[in-house]
């Protein structure tokens, strides 16, 4: 079983076939309640295994943004929505964190369906640390019969680390034994056990990766290692550092990880000098140079300054040669998710695609000028059966 490659783009069917999938008819009402019209899926379209936006966009060849809903203290629904609602019009993709920090709020099983009903492309995060196999197979079919399209795999925070310390692990699986699962469910059509699906889970499969934890010169290597098990894109631990991610994205290249592998490098929004601190002391992984918190230190307002930091961070990564989008995390901030990606303008022109509410109407999205022309169609490429996709402003208009 080989790895479903990067493809340098696979065609998209014009805006006028599916454009009602895309946005409503003027006719229907701009508002549904909560729970009583699912989303449709999107038409699967050729050299996708998804139904979903976010694979969509990227194999469109956009710069994606994507962000986190850190799932509500709470049984009401209307909160994850209330949240997602901060992101319209700003991000392509919204994943639902799994005990993030192993700390217990709303499943992100529970978001993600939520998130789907409402029209939004929610990414599910499936940590090893609380579930086992069987656990975890029967979630991946249940969020992909509610709609979901998108999951990220990921070996899970230590429960010492949590509010529920005496929690017992279970890491029946990690991250790469996880991916080589959720694969095996999608592409075979069976169970770990060997016994068959009636119907496969339809699945873009991402990994997390960390270009800033040491041994630095291996953590290409151990990416590598989550692509083969079947990673299509990955999402990164927080960017302080750009000197790190470029050496990081030079081995990457030069592996060939870019070219079957969508990269988002995580951003973060730093509230003080206090909590990066606290970040780089208590939260495994991240690394915040010193340069940066002094310079948070010495500002006069250290939200603002912490805001303007991340701009810069995103308009340099958004520079780097394989990089295919952004991954924006705002823990408490997300108000201010809109503002930074608009200062930022790593978006250029377009706009992503957004449900619609009473106050608002998704619009159909404006591609950079640069992807008004379309490229040539090529061949499907060697045994990968790699697909190439035109960039029309027609084609992109329906993502």
């Amino acid at each position: 079983m080989t790895n479903d490659p990067k493809p340098p783009r696979s065609s998209i069917e014009p805006v006028n076939e599916i454009a009602s999938d895309a946005v409503a008819e003027p006719e229907q009402p701009k508002a549904v309640p909560f729970g009583t019209n699912p989303g449709d899926p999107l038409p699967r379209l050729p050299g996708h295994v998804s139904h979903g936006r976010f694979e969509r966009v990227l194999r469109a060849g956009h710069f994606a943004l994507t962000t986190e809903i850190a799932p509500p203290d709470s049984a009401d629904p209307n909160e994850v929505l209330n949240r997602a609602r901060l992101f319209d019009g700003h991000v392509d993709a919204i994943n639902a964190t799994d005990g993030s920090g192993a700390n217990c709020h709303m499943s992100s099983l529970a978001v993600c369906a939520i998130l789907t009903r409402a029209g939004y492309s929610p990414i599910i995060q499936i940590s090893c640390r609380d579930r086992n196999r069987i656990a975890i197979q029967g979630d991946v079919l249940g969020g992909a019969a509610l709609g979901v399209s998108n999951v990220l795999c990921l070996t899970g925070d230590d429960v010492s680390a949590g509010d529920h310390p005496e929690a017992k692990p279970v890491f029946d699986l990690d991250c790469i034994s996880l991916l080589h699962t959720i694969r095996t469910l999608r592409d075979q059509a069976r169970f770990q056990s060997g016994r068959e699906l009636s119907a496969p889970p339809k699945l873009f499969m991402g990994a997390t990766l960390n270009p800033f934890a040491p041994p630095y010169n291996n953590r290409a290597d151990h990416f590598a290692k989550k692509v083969a098990a079947g990673a299509q894109f990955a999402q990164s631990q927080y960017c302080f550092d750009i000197d790190l991610l470029r050496s990081f994205m030079t081995r990457a290249r030069d592996l060939g990880l870019t070219e079957r592998c969508y990269i988002l490098i995580g951003v973060g929004v730093l509230g003080s000098a206090k909590t990066a601190r606290w970040l780089r002391s208590v939260v495994p992984g991240v690394h915040i140079p010193d340069g940066i918190i002094e310079r948070l230190e010495g500002a006069k307002n250290e939200r603002r300054e912490g805001r303007n930091i991340c701009i810069e961070f995103m308009q340099q990564i958004s520079q780097i040669d394989g990089v295919s989008g952004i991954h924006l995390m705002a823990y408490r901030q997300e108000n201010w998710v809109g503002e930074i990606i608009k200062r930022s303008g790593v978006l250029g022109a377009r706009k992503p695609w957004a449900p619609m509410h009473d106050n608002y109407s998704a619009q159909p999205l404006n591609p950079p000028q640069s992807q008004n022309k379309p490229t040539p169609l090529e061949p499907a490429a060697g045994p990968d059966h790699t697909l190439r996709e035109t960039k029309t402003l027609q084609e992109t208009q329906a993502l």
